[in-house]
């Protein structure tokens, strides 16, 4: 059961550091109202979001991980758009009973997300006061869509990383993008290097945009979508030893990144 009235988010972990994780997309939970009116299968509903993104991001120092589902609040969308309204808002799926949602349901959805962005900016603003600072936005994304049994999708088109850097400002950061390029593909895995590439087939959304537009001088976001080969994304069924790999992996980037923003503030 997914319904509940617990915390729709959580700051974890020691921020007195330059690094932070965030899983966003990655609750399950709705509120009782919502959970009312919902009307995809819960199946369907998990598949579209992110799970165990929390744990690909337990090596940072500093995490933020959201439990309430990206189908009550879209923490990654525009503040206008963040309630899924229609099936256009959701790649066609039929989400709710009786489309629209009243405006109280939509409204308290909207108070959960203008507190976890009132919420982020004080626990960053201090970060960002430091220094400049790196946030790992961590995602996943489907390869399977066909079905269960089909073939995934192509390979030269889905890398296993598809780093997002479509709010960043290259020019300034890019020895820091490049440098977490550099250091997730030579961390590889059991099963190989790590195919990491960047701007594919996401560039990012909201949540890079508006940290970017708040702190333009200190933040470098990385909005990173993991392809669910951690994971059958039609059962649900994880594979813990690989999300424990890739864990590893993203919290190896840290003394490259390091390194290479003490070289940008000695330029």
């Amino acid at each position: 059961m997914s319904t509940t009235e617990s915390a729709p988010f959580e700051f974890l972990g020691d921020w007195s550091g330059q690094f932070v994780a965030t899983a966003i997309h990655n609750g399950h939970d709705l509120r009782p109202e919502v959970e009312a009116e919902v009307v995809l299968p819960e199946e369907d509903r998990r598949r579209e979001e992110d799970p165990h993104t929390d744990e690909i991001g337990l090596g940072i120092p500093a995490r933020v991980v959201v439990h309430r589902s990206r189908f009550e609040v879209d923490l990654n969308r525009e503040r206008e758009a963040a309630v899924y309204r229609s099936p256009e808002d959701a790649w066609g799926l039929e989400i709710v009973r009786n489309p629209p949602l009243a405006d109280a349901v939509v409204a308290r959805s909207l108070a959960v997300y203008d507190d976890f962005y009132a919420q982020l900016g004080r626990r960053l603003d201090p970060v960002a006061e430091r220094g400049p600072f790196v946030v790992f936005d961590i995602h996943s994304y489907n390869h399977r869509r066909d079905g269960a049994d089909a073939l995934e999708a192509p390979g030269e088109d889905n890398p296993e990383v598809n780093v997002g850097t479509g709010s960043l400002d290259r020019e300034r950061f890019g020895p820091v993008v490049d440098a977490f390029v550099e250091s997730l593909t030579a961390t590889g895995t059991s099963a190989g290097p790590l195919d990491v590439r960047e701007n594919i087939r996401f560039r990012g959304r909201q949540l890079a945009a508006w940290i970017h537009g708040r702190y333009p001088d200190r933040a470098v976001v990385l909005a990173l979508e993991f392809k669910k080969t951690f994971m059958d994304e039609w059962t649900g069924e994880a594979d813990d030893a690989r999300i424990a790999e890739l864990a590893r992996g993203v919290a190896a980037t840290v003394p490259p990144l390091e390194e290479a923003l003490r070289r940008m503030a000695m330029a």
